[in-house]
């Protein structure tokens, strides 16, 4: 007789953030960071199965498409199926990585899609022109400072994006038309424009299979003793990236020089902001 049987357990991945966005104050989501933890999520359990919950409005299309290959290409190696179950925001990147579900779930209130991509800057010649700043930058090719916020826009350079952003449209949207073939349900000029939708509209679109939560849906698979075992992401604390980075030095008994780098942190905790607004949050 089995005395401490606690029921099947099924290992959880949790995706919360942005993507790609990696500084010492905002980490954010990156094969490098997360490799670990999904390698042991696939290993962890004899049940077939493995959920993936994703929080993310987006960020780094490479990233996205690294973490959602690594999936994969486990759940394929390991004979598991994959549950993903959306939360806040899985849009952009963030819908990307849900696309490493066999099946993919959200709330209904969730917020799904923005298949798209987007580039945004700000234009500041105008600004420094204002104030008698003059511009300095230096150059061996003629195209290194193209798109140079500082600069007045090019028309060439503006065109390069495009044809840019273009190709890394046509990646995602194959990749969408690839794990949810045969249940998408719209015209491709809406499913690809970049729009996001509730649960609701997303499931009818297909680009979800259904409104349900992470633990009822594994006590519908695996019966009600089932245990949920989050596979923590190595992010590490923020004193121990303090004690690491360079960018923060002890000039004496006067505190943490506070030197370029943290300026690299406020602007990432901006682009972070930026990102969850774009959805309301």
């Amino acid at each position: 007789m089995l005395l401490f049987n606690r029921g099947p357990v099924v290992p959880v991945l949790r995706f919360t953030g942005p993507i790609g966005m990696v500084t010492p104050l905002r980490p954010g989501l990156a094969l490098a960071s997360v490799a670990g933890p999904i390698e042991k999520a696939f290993s962890l359990s004899k049940l077939p199965t493995v959920a993936v919950v994703v929080n993310s409005p987006g960020g780094s299309p490479v990233q996205s498409h690294l973490i959602f290959s690594r999936i994969r290409q486990l759940a394929k190696e390991k004979e598991k199926r994959v549950y993903v179950f959306c939360e806040d925001v899985a849009a952009s990147g963030g819908y990307f990585l849900a696309l490493a579900g066999d099946e993919i779930y959200a709330d209904p209130s969730s917020i799904i899609g923005s298949i798209g991509v987007i580039s945004a800057s700000f234009g500041l010649d105008k600004l420094i022109e204002r104030f008698g700043i003059e511009r300095r930058v230096h150059t061996a090719g003629k195209d290194k400072g193209a798109l140079d916020p500082f600069r007045p826009e090019r028309p060439e350079d503006v065109a390069r994006l495009k044809e840019l952003q273009r190709d890394v449209h046509e990646v995602f949207t194959a990749v969408v038309k690839d794990r949810r073939a045969g249940k998408l349900n719209g015209p491709a000029d809406e499913l690809f424009s970049g729009t996001f939708w509730s649960a609701a509209k997303a499931k009818d679109l297909g680009l979800i299979d259904g409104v349900a939560d992470l633990r009822g849906r594994m006590r519908e698979l695996h019966g009600k003793k089932v245990r949920l075992k989050v596979i923590p992401l190595a992010t590490g604390g923020i004193l121990s990236r303090f004690r690491r980075f360079p960018g923060f030095q002890r000039p004496g008994n006067d505190g943490f020089a506070f030197q370029p780098s943290f300026a690299d942190d406020l602007i990432s905790a901006v682009e972070a902001r930026a990102l969850w607004s774009r959805f309301g949050l």
